[in-house]
């Protein structure tokens, strides 16, 4: 399913590498020569999980806006505390904020926000790149949300993603690639009415971030998403191609951030006009997040 570029030159044999991740995410990464892949790129995601003993404490931040109503701008918010209970096994509970700024034409604009909801991510790595030819990792978060994250209007949301992270260092201790592949899918009911709506969607994602100095890296990714009604990819209602920039830094031992900014570039809604997709998507999409172990 995964397969990546032979070893680049220069790279030194396994024997001389670490046999296993020792320092928390952000001191890591300041340490010449060490990478924690996890949050270097944007909305894709590297195969590594901390320390154990180390929790971490992580805000993310997503901001959306550009969709046929006439005004749209989201921005949702979780706050997780991610916890390794071995170095392949992690739990990460947390919370969801969202806040929304919506009109369409002929209604005024609709202003709302709040906690909306709950998950819980876990997370468990097959294969540690450190130790074995590239990393991979399981993702399932399973939620709850009381807000319909397309309309912002009040609703009933259960929903689950699952996902494989794979990366690779191109040049050890310096580039480093990965490729997410994910499906989700959620039940949602509006609190309007009784009818549940049923949705789903697979995501391709790829990314690279190179290591300027220690604990700065700037990089790109490309993500093609599609959308179905159904739970199970029953019939397709759209597609969307996002490309953008990534920076990740350190910003002491025990504290990080990364940003990215991706934008549609294609896409296409069936039963839609136009070369964008922005019924089910958004043109632009910002993730900010920020880390601290203790």
């Amino acid at each position: 399913m995964f397969a990546l570029a032979s070893l680049a030159a220069g790279q030194v044999p396994l024997s001389s590498r670490a046999k296993a991740q020792t320092l928390p995410t952000a001191a890591e990464n300041l340490t010449p020569g060490d990478i924690d892949s996890e949050h270097l790129f944007g909305f894709t995601e590297g195969s590594d999980l901390g320390v154990p003993g180390e929790a971490e404490l992580e805000w993310e931040t997503s901001g959306r806006l550009g969709k046929r109503l006439r005004r749209f701008v989201a921005i949702d918010s979780g706050l997780a505390l991610k916890v390794p209970l071995t170095s392949d096994f992690r739990l990460a509970p947390g919370i969801t904020l969202n806040a929304y700024d919506v009109s369409t034409p002929g209604t005024p604009t609709r202003l709302s926000g709040g906690i909306a909801g709950a998950f819980l991510e876990t997370r468990l790595r097959f294969i540690d790149r450190r130790t074995g030819p590239f990393g991979l990792t399981l993702n399932i978060v399973p939620g709850y949300s009381d807000v319909d994250s397309g309309s912002g209007v009040g609703a009933r949301s259960f929903g689950t993603e699952v996902g494989l992270l794979a990366d690779y260092e191109l040049i050890p201790g310096k580039l480093v690639a990965a490729l997410n592949a994910s499906f989700a899918f959620a039940s949602t009911r509006l609190n309007s009415g009784d009818e549940r709506v049923l949705g789903s969607g697979t995501e391709l994602a790829a990314a690279i971030a190179y290591q300027l100095r220690a604990g700065l890296f700037v990089g790109g990714e490309v993500r093609y998403a599609r959308t179905y009604e159904g739970l199970t990819l029953d019939q397709f209602v759209g597609q969307a191609v996002y490309l953008g920039p990534t920076i990740y830094m350190s910003l002491s031992p025990h504290a990080w951030a990364s940003f990215t900014w991706s934008v549609q570039l294609a896409g296409k809604a069936v039963g839609e006009p136009g070369s964008l997709d922005l019924t089910s998507f958004d043109r632009h999409q910002m993730r900010l997040r920020v880390g601290y172990n203790f």
